[in-house]
């Protein structure tokens, strides 16, 4: 593994969960690390965190459905350490309704934040790197990007993974000749906040479905992330990297 001193990067949804391990993976990598987020009480926390490996940070609001406010905090990052060379854009949610049962306003609130969000922070921090002629994006899409989960019911979070892998791909195409580099990461059943609030009927149908027999970790994420940043992985653009435990090899 390469080392990503003097590397600057954002994470979204930097606060907690994934996120948060990917924000301390950069740091301890070697990369100064902005913390995105909308709540900033928790966000300074993993500022302080990140500070005491001997890294700068930084804690930016930003609601990632908001063009202006992403553009901002883009601004903000590249303002204040001159340059961006990793993006990673990881901010989600999900809503288990049934597609029957689904409003127009929870579909559209999963597809704003997990998609159009992506699609917002890359163009952001895309035209800067273009701009640099170099830089790497990272998005966060899912497993659920390419199977349906099962048993709880989240159509409008699959679609809205499925679209962030494409979107990486197109992006990527787009990109080459710039030297900016997009990638997206798939992640399986991982032990976050979000999962782990889960019925445990869905829980224990999650790990018996995993050959792996567990759920995953976010520190198990992190190398990954890595990888993909780093000029070790030069020649690696619209690859959707799946890290689910063999999930979706069944």
């Amino acid at each position: 593994m390469g080392t990503l001193k003097n590397k600057i990067s954002y994470v979204t949804g930097g606060a907690r969960g994934i996120g948060k391990s990917v924000a301390l993976g950069l740091a301890r990598s070697g990369a100064d690390v902005a913390v995105v987020d909308i709540d900033m009480k928790t966000a300074e926390g993993v500022v302080r965190e990140i500070e005491a490996l001997g890294m700068r940070s930084m804690a930016v609001s930003c609601d990632v459905t908001d063009p202006a406010d992403v553009s901002a905090m883009v601004e903000k990052i590249v303002s204040a350490w001159g340059r961006l060379d990793i993006a990673f854009n990881n901010a989600g949610i999900c809503i288990n309704t049934p597609a029957e049962e689904m409003s127009f306003d929870q579909w559209k609130k999963v597809i704003d934040i997990n998609l159009t969000g992506v699609f917002l922070c890359s163009q952001a921090a895309g035209k800067v790197m273009i701009g640099q002629k170099s830089g790497v994006i990272i998005n966060t899409a899912s497993m659920s990007g390419h199977i349906v989960n099962v048993p709880q019911p989240q159509c409008a979070y699959n679609a809205s993974k499925a679209g962030v892998i494409q979107l990486t791909k197109s992006l990527a195409v787009e990109w080459a000749p710039y030297n900016v580099r997009v990638n997206s990461l798939s992640p399986g059943y991982i032990a976050t906040e979000m999962t782990l609030k889960a019925p445990e009927e869905w829980k224990n149908r999650w790990v018996d479905l995993t050959p792996a027999g567990r759920m995953g970790t976010p520190e198990e994420l992190v190398g990954a992330i890595v990888y993909l940043a780093d000029d070790t992985s030069s020649y690696t653009t619209g690859m959707d990297l799946v890290v689910d435990g063999a999930f979706t090899c069944m």
